[in-house]
């Protein structure tokens, strides 16, 4: 039986329109009426997850959730910090001159100062309102060496940062965990950082095995837990390198995607053969 349900939001638990839909809703109370520990798993901050955190009930102590990609695991009640492995302002600084060198915009998520850029865009205000958290501009060269750094995201239009993407060096493949999260969106997290790595903390602090584990996703930053799960599942909006390493693909986002795979192998296991 599956014990852990982790589940990316947006394109996943997330309709287009950015909510959770009824059927949704009811499907996770059911899955969690049997037992089943539900984890949001996203790249957002804490501050952009907690509406539906709250929707959801997950809002207690004995709720987790994990943000920045797997960067910070969280208690989702007293929001204190079960796991942290992030950046500095050193990777921040380095980050910034690698924009400039690939002629694209960035942004960095501080746990000081909130959302940090050194030009304001519309992808970064879309951030920022999304999130409901301070913007503030400034120039990554004047951040403290120590400074705690969440994530760092190259965000630009997707031709743009397509070209850019195909300028990476193998370098910093090794220095960084780097994951498309969006067509718009570039980040770069601590190594030792990643879903995969941090669900997979997550169950041994349950005392779960991976095998006990389902991970659902849609994009490139849901690869690492997908694999590691006992049942990786992607939705029917999903990448197509994402639905290629995928042991399931559910139905897309708007089509309740979420509901359809905890009917399927959470509420009723014994048509598991049937699919």
């Amino acid at each position: 039986m599956y014990k852990l349900l982790a589940l990316d939001m947006d394109g996943t638990l997330l309709t287009s329109q950015g909510e959770i839909s009824p059927n949704t809703r009811e499907a996770i109370a059911k899955a969690r009426a049997m037992g089943v520990k539900v984890v949001l798993a996203s790249g957002r901050p804490l501050e952009g997850m907690l509406p539906y955190l709250n929707t959801l009930w997950l809002n207690t102590d004995d709720d987790f959730v994990l943000c920045y990609n797997g960067s910070l695991i969280q208690k989702a009640g007293s929001h204190d910090v079960v796991r942290s492995c992030i950046l500095n302002g050193c990777d921040a600084h380095a980050l910034q001159t690698l924009s400039r060198e690939l002629g694209v915009n960035i942004h960095a998520f501080s746990r000081r100062l909130g959302l940090i850029t050194p030009k304001r865009n519309h992808y970064t205000e879309h951030e920022a309102k999304l999130n409901g958290i301070p913007l503030l501009e400034m120039d990554f060269a004047e951040l403290p060496a120590d400074e705690e750094i969440l994530k760092v995201m190259l965000i630009d239009e997707p031709e743009v940062l397509s070209a850019a993407i195909a300028r990476l060096t193998p370098d910093l493949h090794q220095r960084y965990t780097i994951v498309q999260s969006a067509p718009y969106f570039l980040e770069f997290l601590n190594p030792s950082s990643n879903k995969g790595i941090a669900v997979g903390m997550l169950a041994d602090y349950l005392g779960l095995d991976a095998s006990e584990v389902i991970c659902v996703g849609d994009a490139g930053n849901d690869r690492h837990m997908i694999e590691f799960a006992g049942l990786g599942v992607a939705m029917g909006n999903a990448t197509e390198d994402i639905k290629a390493i995928a042991d399931f693909v559910t139905k897309s986002n708007d089509q309740d995607g979420i509901a359809h795979l905890i009917e399927r192998f959470i509420v009723n296991p014994e048509l598991e053969s049937c699919v």
